[in-house]
């Protein structure tokens, strides 16, 4: 028999999210980690209330990092006409090098194993796992969950679809010390992207932006890149000419890709990130990793007890479950994105935004969820 129940490759939301909820149930968990904790991360940094009921029930209420509060959302074109309305569940911004750390403390409270290594490969024999890693370990289980983020060399091992395809997507971030308003989340476009500005705790600032390649490829470096593109919308310029950086340099991660993915990819569960990307122009990405946490999480819970009676019927079960939960936001995401890379259609949205200010809720009831009530 396998040492573990479940084998859990990433511990970031969605890995350290789902080892939570599995071992409240009396399972055996061990989460692989390719890096220490903590770690500081390419990500937008906001998260929408709907998912607070959930990590609530799993005692893993992040109210006690003391987040920003995010109540309203700008959106602005590439040449700063703006928008903005209350946000209609709300949100917090929270850094994932607290959030991460949190939930990593709760797992092992909890009695998880956290494994600091890289899995190497993945492989299904006999109803079972072998998960190969970096040092020289060979663990088994019963079932795998996929959490290991955006795009990993394990993709191309496991030969997915959309790792053999280049992405055209560099993501950009870093916090900054400054002036920038309370409860307020800013979708700002830009030639080429756009960026999220918004504050986690401690009044930090997150700015995290996407931009094609295409275009940042023109310049010599990503400071050269911000003061030619990015200053262009003044809304950009003032927040970053008014905020003092805290890394010594952003982070940065490329061939971020929007492809679609599997959601059960040789009998893995994929989750968050390694099941599908929306675009960060939604701003909802971390919540989905959470729900997705959730989903996976009740769907092996429903195996173990004798619910769902094969590994074929707990496969389909998560992979229509999961496109019932996101797939009309994920093709949201994806128009939306649309309008706002074409610079004379993403004006003519916001003209009508401006004009119907009453239908930017309505928007983004389309990219976010309901409360997750247990």
């Amino acid at each position: 028999m396998p040492v573990n129940d479940i084998i859990i490759v990433g511990g970031g939301l969605a890995g350290l999210t789902s080892a939570l909820h599995l071992l409240r149930a009396g399972l055996r968990v061990t989460v692989i980690e390719k890096n220490a904790f903590p770690k500081h991360k390419v990500c937008g940094e906001y998260i929408s209330n709907e998912v607070l009921p959930y990590l609530q029930w799993l005692d893993a209420d992040p109210g006690v990092l003391q987040p920003a509060r995010i109540e309203r959302v700008s959106i602005s074109t590439v040449s700063g006409k703006s928008v903005e309305s209350v946000l209609p569940l709300g949100g917090f911004g929270i850094s994932r090098y607290a959030l991460d750390h949190f939930l990593l403390q709760k797992v092992l409270a909890a009695g998880g194993t956290i494994l600091e290594d890289t899995v190497n490969d993945i492989v299904f024999a006999h109803d079972a796992f072998q998960v190969n890693t970096g040092a020289g370990s060979v663990l088994s289980a019963r079932f795998v969950i996929g959490a290991y983020g955006k795009r990993s060399a394990l993709d191309q091992q496991l030969e997915r679809d959309f790792a053999v395809q280049k992405s055209p997507w560099l993501a950009v971030k870093s916090h900054y010390e400054g002036s920038f308003p309370d409860g307020l989340v800013a979708l700002h476009n830009f030639m080429g992207g756009y960026c999220g500005v918004s504050k986690v705790e401690n009044n930090i600032i997150n700015i995290c932006y996407l931009v094609s390649y295409d275009t940042f490829k023109k310049y010599k470096n990503i400071d050269a890149h911000r003061e030619e593109v990015l200053y262009r919308n003044p809304h950009l310029k003032a927040v970053f000419e008014s905020s003092t950086p805290l890394f010594e340099r952003p982070l940065s991660i490329s061939q971020v890709s929007f492809a679609e993915k599997r959601k059960v990819d040789r009998h893995i569960l994929m989750t968050g990130d390694t099941a599908g990307l929306i675009h960060p122009l939604c701003g909802n990405g971390m919540a989905m990793a959470i729900h997705s946490a959730k989903i996976a999480s009740e769907q092996l819970l429903s195996f173990f007890s004798g619910n769902v009676s094969s590994r074929e019927e707990l496969e389909r079960g998560y992979n229509s479950t999961w496109h019932v939960a996101f797939g009309k936001r994920m093709a949201a995401g994806r128009l939306l994105s649309a309008i706002f890379r074409k610079q004379q259609l993403g004006a003519a949205a916001m003209r009508g935004l401006m004009l119907f200010p009453g239908l930017l809720p309505v928007i983004i009831r389309q990219t976010h969820g309901k409360p997750l009530n247990n």
